[in-house]
């Protein structure tokens, strides 16, 4: 999808920002905007023309943005980033309680707002629950996942790590790349965590398959998913 084609929908009460955010989406980014100024018109506006991602703000007249958020969630798989000025609620948000995928907090600079937009953008493009590969099931608006049948303890983290590399078998990742899918908070990790994340999913990976090894080292790229022959867990001929 071309960047002049992606509706953003703005769900903001405040004119002076959600003026702002379409300026920056809009003008300087190249998206195509529509602001809604009340919770409770969302839906509507969504089913007529929905949108490639919603910026929802929490606190909105006729309908809170917790609830727009739940609503939309029940029906569409539409990537959400929250808007809040309500920091105690950033632990729900994380915990991915009601499917958003980021959250920005307010105050905020609207570049980083049009950086977040086209990370989630990026990373959700192949959102929709992955076909199983080798008994390997993942299911994006669930964040559950499961091999042979057998469901698998990740944490969000390991599962953005593994939805990664699941979805793009026999394509190198590097570690910056990963990073970029495993945090959406712009947070200072070195390179070197993927290496830790990889190693506890291959753990759990294989606590379920011990002679599969489906997520490959490349010296000096990065990692791979690599698909074997047959059934998850025996080792291919």
């Amino acid at each position: 999808m071309e960047q002049q084609q992606t509706c953003i929908m703005i769900v903001e009460d405040e004119p002076k920002i959600a003026g702002l955010l379409e300026d920056y989406l809009s003008s300087r980014a190249g998206f195509r905007c529509r602001i809604v100024d009340r919770g409770d018109e969302v839906l509507e506006r969504f089913r007529a023309d929905p949108p490639a991602l919603v910026l929802l703000d929490l606190m909105l007249p006729g309908l809170d943005g917790i609830e727009v958020c739940k609503r939309l969630r029940a029906e569409s798989d539409v990537p959400i980033i929250m808007v809040t000025a309500r920091t105690e609620e950033i632990d729900r948000l994380l915990g991915l309680e009601l499917g958003a995928d980021d959250y920005i907090c307010k105050p905020f600079s609207p570049r980083e707002v049009v950086a977040r937009v086209k990370a989630v953008l990026r990373r959700t493009s192949n959102r929709k629950t992955s076909p199983p590969q080798d008994g390997l099931s993942m299911d994006r608006e669930r964040f559950a996942a499961s091999l042979n049948g057998q469901p698998l303890d990740l944490t969000p983290v390991e599962f953005a790590l593994l939805e990664a590399l699941q979805s793009r078998p026999g394509r190198v990742l590097s570690r910056e790349q990963l990073l970029d899918y495993m945090y959406s908070d712009y947070r200072v990790v070195s390179d070197r965590a993927v290496d830790t994340h990889v190693k506890n999913l291959r753990k759990k990976l294989n606590a379920v398959a011990p002679e599969l090894q489906t997520i490959e080292s490349v010296y000096g790229l990065g990692y791979r998913f690599t698909p074997v022959s047959g059934t998850a867990g025996k080792t291919p001929t």
